[in-house]
């Protein structure tokens, strides 16, 4: 059969593959087609003659192959029953050898094996027909796992669909997505809460022209936004908006709610925008918060210069009388020493009273500084000055080193000689008596350094930390012999900040001393500091003939004490509590020189004083404030007013009367 020559053409013609085996145990291959060879990339000799399975073995690296097992079984039920047996399509890998290397290939095979039988029945061969299905079962794959991955995928997003969702509808913020047209994709709860339901619409797109709200903040704040200007239009144009503080109106009424709102263009995987969401945060209870917050802040800060008003009154009739009483029973020592005692005191009040106001500046940005070119050089001699009464008073040693050149920088004399006193102050507070304070004055080619260090009690690492902070103290006894509020370094740091410069504390720990170095940025160009246009009289003696004055106070013990201070200095006083019975009698006595309170009833002081101007009798007139209130712009105020100085209550009596010097020199 095998050498027939029909057979052996019409078998190698075959388009299926087909091989013929053996009815042995080896199930040796006899003859193969050439349909089979070219599949499996064999020559005829490599098979021919040789058991099945030696020639087409199991991948020894595979351990799910199954092929050899499979097509034995298969052949093994063809001989046994004589039937032909149909095979499943399976994976059947093949080993290939090329250019001296070996490998498994991945192939795919329906397969029949048919016995062949003689006429007597005799078998003489099985029959083994297969055709290469690897392509049609790869995409069958390809396309069951694109299947799966599809369902997967669309499983996926439905969850994500479901947790957005989920996060939509319980989000405290306000969602609206939108699609490029402008038409609503998804409105969660809280947006609708926050603007109402009767979204404006027209066509169902977004109508932005029905909208209504106004600018918030910024350069634009309180301007009515058009309809280009919504925060989601401006996504829709392919914009990207942040932090839009806006004042929208309810869609559903007039209220008017305070909302942060943000907006951005949606974009698909190919960059092409298919819609914008713009994202609502409600802000309207905390802005109201932190009005309230301001509205406290301004109240705890009229609270504070009123308070500081209302103790300055007090001390003011207190320190004249201590003034009055030193004048008149000076040759009394227990009288000297009591005047002194409450001097001192009514000082140090006034003093505390004058760091809580400034702190409450401070802190709020109110101080606004005075600049000129001055040379810090000055700021020492008057800051040591200052601070000399304390330093003397503990009995402490001081040490200037400063270079012979001048130290020019742009700043304030009057807040730059606070900062150096308040550390001068610190370190003779803070020195056990017979101690050593030293400042140091440095030129650096961009900085004028000044260093202030003592031999006192020195700090802990945690002390510095903190030194700075408003309140921050150090361990005190229970007699708090050092005393003060802990705002003094506070100021320092917040003065030298204004200031453009530094400050920074060091201590070798306790029993070591302190150390301050203040750092500011130096100018080369010297120019002469300017002075303030309200004196404060120190600057002259007081001298000469006796000058009729008229005093104005509506606090009876201010004015009596500043009606006998007056007097034994030899001036011939008029008072009144009432601003305008003060203007009748400024009239009739033509006064050289008025002291005025400024917190009078009906007519302020500033009034008084520019009506006391107006008059052709008093207009040139020596016209001095007094008053509890102490910031910079109550200083302008009065000299808008036509005051020619300005005194804090309680006022110091040498510098009142060498102010009342200049009414005797003219």
């Amino acid at each position: 059969m095998l050498n027939d020559p029909i057979f052996q053409a019409a078998f190698h013609a075959s388009p299926i593959g087909q091989y013929l085996l053996a009815p042995t145990d080896g199930l040796e291959i006899l003859a193969a087609n050439d349909a089979f060879l070219r599949s499996v990339g064999r020559q005829r000799e490599d098979v021919t003659g040789r058991p099945l399975f030696d020639v087409f073995p199991n991948n020894p690296d595979d351990p799910q192959a199954t092929g050899v097992q499979d097509l034995a079984d298969s052949i093994r039920r063809a001989i046994d029953t004589g039937a032909t047996q149909k095979m499943a399509t399976q994976r059947y890998p093949i080993e290939m050898q090329r250019d001296g290397r070996c490998w498994f290939e991945n192939m795919y095979w329906s397969a029949t094996n048919t016995p062949i039988h003689a006429a007597d029945g005799t078998l003489l061969c099985i029959s083994h027909t297969t055709i290469d299905v690897t392509a049609q079962a790869l995409a069958e794959q390809a396309l069951r796992a694109s299947r799966q991955e599809a369902v997967r995928n669309a499983q996926t997003a439905q969850a994500q669909r479901a947790n957005l969702e989920a996060v939509l509808q319980v989000a405290p913020v306000g969602i609206l997505v939108v699609d490029r047209d402008g038409k609503v994709v998804q409105r969660n709860p809280a947006h609708v809460e926050l603007l109402g339901r009767a979204l404006p619409r027209r066509q169902e797109c977004v109508d932005f022209g029905g909208w209504t709200g106004w600018f918030a903040d910024g350069a634009h704040a309180g301007r009515q936004l058009d309809a280009a200007d919504w925060p989601l239009q401006r996504a829709l144009a392919g914009h990207t908006v942040e932090h839009c503080l806006l004042r929208v109106q309810s869609f559903d009424s007039t209220d008017i709610r305070t909302m942060l709102v943000s907006s951005a263009p949606i974009h698909d995987r190919a960059g092409a925008m298919t819609g914008a969401v713009a994202v609502a945060t409600d802000m309207e209870a905390r802005v109201r918060a932190e009005q309230a917050l301001q509205e406290a802040d301004r109240r705890k800060d009229e609270f504070l210069a009123m308070l500081a008003h209302e103790l300055r009154n007090p001390l003011a009739p207190i320190g004249t009388a201590a003034a009055l009483l030193l004048r008149s029973h000076g040759d009394d020592e227990q009288v000297r020493r009591t005047s002194n005692v409450i001097t001192r005191q009514v000082k140090h009040m006034s003093a505390l009273v004058d760091e809580l106001l400034d702190v409450a500046r401070v802190t709020r940005g109110l101080i606004e500084l005075d600049k000129t070119t001055l040379d810090v050089k000055r700021i020492v001699a008057e800051a040591l000055e200052q601070a000399r009464p304390a330093i003397e008073a503990r009995g402490h040693s001081v040490q200037v080193r400063q270079p012979p050149r001048p130290a020019f920088v742009l700043g304030d004399h009057k807040r730059l000689v606070q900062v150096l006193a308040n550390l001068l102050h610190n370190a003779a507070k803070f020195t056990p008596e017979g101690g050593l304070i030293q400042v140091e004055l440095a030129i650096d080619p961009h900085h004028v350094r000044l260093v202030v260090s003592d031999s006192g009690y020195g700090m802990t690492p945690q002390l510095i930390g903190r030194a700075f902070e408003l309140f921050a103290q150090g361990d005190r006894t229970l007699d708090r012999a050092q005393g003060g509020l802990g705002i003094g370094l506070a100021l320092v740091k917040s003065l030298v900040a204004l200031h453009g410069g530094s400050v920074n504390a060091d201590s070798a720990g306790p029993g070591h001393g302190s150390r301050f170095t203040i750092c500011l940025p130096k100018v080369e160009v010297q120019a002469q500091p300017a002075h303030h246009p309200l004196r404060d009289g120190h600057d002259v003696l007081a001298a000469g003939t006796p000058l009729t004055i008229l005093a104005v106070d509506d606090n009876e013990d201010a004015l009596a004490m500043l009606h006998l201070l007056l007097s034994a200095q030899g001036h011939h006083v008029v008072t009144t509590p009432d601003p305008r019975e003060a203007l009748r009698r400024a009239d009739v006595a033509a006064p050289d020189a008025c002291v005025l309170d400024i917190g009078l009833p009906d007519l302020d002081g500033y009034a008084l004083a520019r009506a006391l101007r107006a008059n052709p009798r008093t207009r040139h007139a020596l016209l001095i404030a007094l008053s509890g209130y102490g910031q910079d712009t109550d200083r302008e105020k009065a000299s808008a007013a036509g005051f020619d100085a300005y005194f804090v209550k309680p006022v110091d009596a040498e510098a009142l009367s060498a102010a009342l010097a200049r009414a005797r020199a003219a």
